[in-house]
């Protein structure tokens, strides 16, 4: 930015505060709660990320012309404090995804730690971004040679596998998998279709009901995994 905050008129500035009170710093916020708390990694948020960078970058050419031009320090301290939150939760989102680290919920979705399910589930693999996509690759890369050369080479020929206990073995049982049945708090943003404990869209019993915006539920995460991918439900 060229202008000088002493330049700015009332309207360019109230342009700018609509722009930062816009949903995507909230959107944003909801993106990472769900990350850190779903037991599974979930759909990288491409075009709400693309966003966030851009109002960071106008945000932050706004502070520097602020201090620049000498205008009130607590106004330009005000910006600062915005910038940062936004920094904050971007970069927050972008590492819980990578590395889950709470120790409240052990059961955490990570890149790092379900890298070698990631690769070989396509569902997993394709809700990679780009750079997440080359980073599981060089990690699977990196840590089979490692293992290769410290321990697999000196075990025997059956028991050489990265994946595999043995050779006999008829699936990857060594790779570990998400808990997808561990218990999450739900909140509801829309009303939601009968929703049924078993995950089913029909029941001939009593067990189904309706959350409606504002409702908390205890539940399984596994059956009401649509829910989450909608926006009807949120976690928390």
């Amino acid at each position: 930015m060229g202008s000088s905050a002493g330049e700015w008129s009332a309207e360019q500035i109230d342009d700018y505060e609509t722009l930062i009170s816009t949903t995507d710093v909230e959107l944003l916020k909801k993106a990472w709660r769900n990350e850190k708390v779903s037991p599974e990694i979930l759909p990288f948020e491409e075009a709400l990320v693309k966003r966030a960078k851009e109002q960071i970058q106008l945000m932050e050419e706004t502070v520097d012309d602020f201090v620049e031009s000498g205008h009130d320090p607590l106004i330009a301290s005000l910006y600062q404090m915005d910038l940062d939150r936004a920094q904050f939760l971007l970069r927050s989102y972008l590492r819980v995804r990578l590395q889950k680290n709470r120790p409240r919920n052990p059961s955490g979705f990570a890149i790092e730690k379900f890298m070698f399910y990631i690769w070989k589930t396509d569902t997993y693999r394709n809700r990679l971004s780009m750079e997440e996509e080359k980073f599981t690759e060089r990690c699977i890369r990196d840590i089979g040679k490692h293992l290769e050369e410290t321990v697999l080479s000196n075990l025997p020929d059956n028991y050489q596998s990265v994946l595999n206990q043995s050779v006999i073995s008829e699936e990857d049982d060594m790779v570990p998998e998400p808990l997808l049945d561990t218990f999450v708090v739900a909140k509801c943003e829309r009303t939601t279709r009968p929703l049924y404990l078993d995950g089913s869209r029909q029941s001939t019993g009593d067990d189904h009901f309706l959350m409606v915006p504002g409702d908390l539920c205890i539940l399984r995460y596994r059956p009401f995994q649509e829910e989450l991918m909608s926006g009807n439900i949120s976690l928390v």
